[in-house]
């Protein structure tokens, strides 16, 4: 048996990644930043409760550009894991698998998802 030099199982190197693999790590990765703004607004709950003057620095930063910004990837991470929850709630009841459903779903996650932030965040202004 001859031994060769190529991996077993596919490197990130030689792998070219798919739409479905990356809504799965999106998936992941707005629930764990999600996660992150969970204790931020409990903190600023916090802060409510014990020095108002404090939440109020708080406010004001989210009135900043870069608060904005971190408020529009807060929106949009909402919005897209609630969108591709639903998603996986049609594949738990047994529809969708088929390639080109998936893909189609797929992209129509990322569309809602945008549109979503972008009523969001239009209606807030």
């Amino acid at each position: 048996m001859s031994k060769s030099n190529r991996p077993l199982s596919p490197h990130l190197q030689v792998y070219k990644p798919q739409l479905t693999s990356m809504l799965s790590i999106t998936h992941r990765m707005t629930g764990l930043f999600l996660s992150l703004g969970m204790v931020v607004f409990t903190y600023w709950l916090y802060q409510l409760a014990t020095a108002p003057a404090a939440a109020n620095g708080t406010i004001q930063f989210f009135q900043s550009t870069l608060g904005t910004v971190v408020l529009f990837a807060w929106v949009f991470a909402f919005a897209y894991h609630l969108c591709n929850g639903i998603r996986h709630l049609f594949w738990d009841a047994g529809k969708g698998y088929s390639i080109p459903a998936v893909y189609r779903s797929g992209y129509l996650v990322v569309i809602s998802a945008l549109v979503i932030t972008a009523v969001i965040f239009f209606l807030s202004r």
